[in-house]
């Protein structure tokens, strides 16, 4: 993933028991052979910003079909998925926003408003800890906790394997927390039925022209925090025209997980989402 995105290549995903402690490593890793019979190993060659430096400049001439193999590698296995999901009629959704957006907050809320309605099982992405999925794990819900390390999102390979440890029920509800980042994220099918990104109002207006590949893969922008409006310079109209400049057919809600506004309208169309893949 490292030609991709940047991230380094120890972003193998290490999945965590909630219960024991102990952490499961992904031990696969993949080798390049470039024009001149150099093999490449991930997880080896980032050591240093200078290895770095010389790895980009041997495969120069390389690198977009690298980009290519390994987003179709990541392609493959997110078709797999998503057939996964249909078999059992799961509904499985990819949360992401940058750092602090509130995408655990609406989560919880989400989980304990609608559990008599909707079985909701999580699959949280972090770099490290797993303070994000205790907060989940104390709702009720089920959830497998993956920590990337230096890597900055999750992919469908590391969801694969979520699923195994998971292993949701039939008609239910899967939401993957991803890594908080506006860039990698949009990047990489993790086989989901829908991408949603949530953008807080302690955050600029412009993001979504500043990160306009996050806005446009995202079928829904949820504006999240807004009983902070008071308290903020943050142009709300100036944010929705920015958004539907980059992505026209996107839906958009105004909700606070605090306080509760706006819920309703994203309760309404996860219920029918669900609905309707099932």
């Amino acid at each position: 993933m490292c030609i991709t995105c940047g991230c380094s290549d120890d972003a193998e995903g290490k999945i965590t028991n909630l219960e024991t402690g102990a952490v499961e490593h992904n031990h696969h890793h993949h080798t390049h052979t470039l024009p001149d019979g150099t093999v490449i190993t991930h997880f080896q060659h980032h050591d240093t910003h200078h290895e770095a430096s010389q790895f980009h400049a041997k495969i120069h001439n390389t690198t977009i079909s690298l980009e290519q193999d390994i987003l179709a590698k990541n392609n493959l296995i997110a078709a797999q998925n998503r057939g996964w999901f249909k078999g059992r009629n799961i509904l499985a959704l990819n949360l992401m926003s940058s750092p602090g957006a509130g995408k655990t907050t609406l989560l919880t809320r989400t989980i304990n408003d609608l559990k008599n309605q909707l079985f909701i099982n999580v699959i949280e992405g972090d770099q490290e800890t797993v303070n994000d999925a205790q907060k989940i794990k104390e709702t009720g819900c089920k959830v497998v906790q993956i920590n990337t390390g230096t890597g900055c999102h999750l992919d469908a390979s590391m969801i694969d394997r979520g699923l195994q440890k998971l292993n949701p029920p039939l008609d239910s509800v899967v939401m993957i927390e991803n890594v908080g980042n506006l860039v990698c994220p949009a990047l990489f099918d993790l086989g989901e039925k829908a991408k949603v990104v949530i953008l807080s109002v302690t955050e600029g207006e412009d993001k979504p022209i500043k990160y306009p590949h996050m806005f446009r893969a995202s079928e829904m922008m949820i504006l999240s925090k807004i009983d902070l409006l008071p308290y903020v310079q943050f142009d709300v109209q100036k944010c929705i025209e920015y958004a539907r400049q980059v992505n026209p057919q996107m839906q958009i809600f105004q909700v606070s997980a605090t306080t509760g506004v706006g819920l309703d309208n994203w309760y309404t169309w996860l219920m029918e989402k669900h609905q309707y893949s099932v």
